[in-house]
């Protein structure tokens, strides 16, 4: 039309210049925003939206291990809450005999089931043949005879012993916090 080509959208294309850095020391055209290939770092793009840099991901944090959770409830560390809520997701193994179930001790107060925290604790008490079947903590309390406690650990250095009261107590607790 007037000597220049019109863009796509019809209007005339930048005056020459537009865009080339200013020579050294010189202050920059009003409207015009330096263009070196790259945005400035904290300067915004003409007509463009504030730049964010790109987001980190970091790994979620993993949760305490039963064991943890165990050594922290036995020397007083760890809630009884915090103890219920790691227990209730966690992988408890028991050791089992020849009819499905839980083997408990009878030659305590009240009976108790041996239960662990890792294969390892298991086969200490147990044998390294033993066998076993694994549940979560919720489970277990779902599946636990009415006047059964259950001692985690019993051969590990920092033994938790739950009577048939604390059970019924952890049952309560899960049962308010999943229901209201």
């Amino acid at each position: 039309m007037y000597g220049y080509e019109q863009n796509a959208y019809g209007a005339p294309p930048p005056p020459p210049g537009y865009g080339a850095p200013p020579p050294h020391g010189a202050p920059h055209q009003h409207g015009v925003p330096p263009q070196h290939g790259a945005p400035q770092h904290g300067a915004p793009q003409h007509g463009a939206p504030h730049a964010q840099p790109p987001a980190q991901h970091y790994p979620e944090p993993s949760p305490p291990s039963l064991a943890d959770a165990v050594r922290g409830f036995a020397t007083g560390a760890l809630s009884p809450e915090d103890f219920q809520g790691i227990f209730h997701n966690a992988r408890v193994y028991c050791p089992r005999g020849e009819t499905p179930g839980f083997l408990a001790l009878h030659n305590t107060q009240q009976p108790v089931i041996p239960m662990f925290t890792s294969l390892k604790e298991l086969r200490a008490y147990a044998g390294k043949e033993s066998r076993y079947f694994v549940i979560t903590g919720a489970e277990v309390l779902d599946l636990l005879p009415t006047g059964y406690g259950f001692v985690l650990d019993m051969e590990g250095d920092h033994r938790v012993v739950f009577d048939a009261k604390a059970v019924e107590e952890m049952v309560d607790f899960a049962m308010h916090s999943m229901y209201g």
